[in-house]
């Protein structure tokens, strides 16, 4: 792990307000890469909604049936991922997200690696997420990590369908 990386659980008021700023960066990040992928976080994200979905990461995400993890570089945020349960002995890792200053630094392994170890400790069996087909450092990261990739875990509207790449890790 790159020096000066630390990645923890999100505890504090201060954590959670640096999540949401890396959660809306995220969010203005997927927006900007093209028109298509516009489209889909428009309706996956609408601003309102994504605002209900931040209001609660402390409830939603919450152990014992999730969890929020934050990675800063030197002191300062830098990244983000959560995971909550889905269905029994299953997790799903939401927005993961590193922001530029921290790409290539080894912060997007380290949350992954954080995530999935909390899945084990938590008991879930399997875990599942999903990408979009431009993020292909990401679909390569997770890859590299031991997920495989499958069908849609859930329904996905037409908007979407050929867009988005879905992965399972059998833990």
């Amino acid at each position: 792990m790159t020096a000066g990386l630390d990645i923890r659980e999100a505890r504090t008021p201060e954590d959670f307000d640096a999540v949401r700023d890396l959660c809306w960066d995220y969010r203005d990040f997927l927006l900007e890469l093209g028109p298509k992928d516009a489209a889909i976080v428009r309706h996956f994200y609408p601003r309102d909604g994504y605002a209900k979905v931040m209001a609660r990461l402390e409830t939603d995400h919450a152990p014992p049936s999730g969890s929020v993890k934050l990675a800063r570089l030197d002191g300062a945020a830098v990244g983000c991922g959560m995971l909550h349960r889905l269905e029994p002995g299953t997790a799903e890792i939401k927005r993961v997200y590193v922001r530029d200053a921290a790409r290539g630094r080894g912060a997007g392994r380290a949350l992954m690696q954080a995530l999935i170890a909390q899945c084990r400790d938590m008991g879930f069996r399997r875990i599942l997420m999903d990408t979009g087909k431009p993020l292909t450092t990401a679909t390569a990261l997770y890859l590299s990590m031991g997920f495989r990739l499958r069908g849609p875990y859930q329904p996905v509207p037409d908007l979407a369908k050929d867009h988005l790449i879905f992965f399972q890790m059998d833990l």
